[in-house]
């Protein structure tokens, strides 16, 4: 896992707030492993307007965590590097709870004006390698507070 301190720091920045409806995937079945033992997925948001945040991680001789910013009803993304160490020739850096800010400070401006644009400027110089992109499948956040809206995506099918 992703230094404990570090995953529980994350968790409990995206703990607060969450109301999760009524469906038969939870938010909690969406903080998982997803390679072996050394990546995967934690701090799963539901920021509202359906969108999501969640951050992915990795720890295998090195560490990174990007933060994920999705819209389910699109299928747009954004996804910014906020940790890593020995992962990359670059020096390590940890600038996470600025990002966290940052995306609570243009969510907190009005959700009709958010735009992935406008984060991604937010983040420029906290978040490394941002990057919008569309998603080819649906995100396990999208699945639980957002069902249906997939489109053509591939659906989110949890690991059995």
């Amino acid at each position: 896992m992703v230094g404990g301190t570090q995953n529980l720091a994350w968790a409990a920045l995206f703990a607060a707030g969450l109301a999760v409806p009524a469906a038969a995937l939870d938010l909690t079945d969406c903080d998982r492993t997803t390679h072996i033992s050394h990546g995967g997925e934690t701090g799963h948001r539901d920021l509202g307007a359906a969108r999501v945040a969640f951050a992915e991680w990795w720890s295998q001789e090195g560490v990174y965590l990007d933060l994920v910013v999705a819209d389910c009803s699109t299928g747009v993304a954004l996804k910014t590097r906020t940790r890593e160490e020995r992962i990359s020739p670059r020096p390590p850096f940890d600038r996470t709870d600025k990002a966290v800010r940052i995306l609570n400070e243009q969510l907190a401006v009005s959700p009709s004006l958010f735009s992935f644009a406008r984060l991604a400027d937010a983040l420029d110089g906290t978040g490394r390698d941002t990057e919008i992109a569309m998603l080819d499948a649906e995100p396990c956040a999208c699945a639980a507070l957002y069902p249906g809206l997939s489109g053509n995506r591939t659906p989110y099918e949890a690991a059995e």
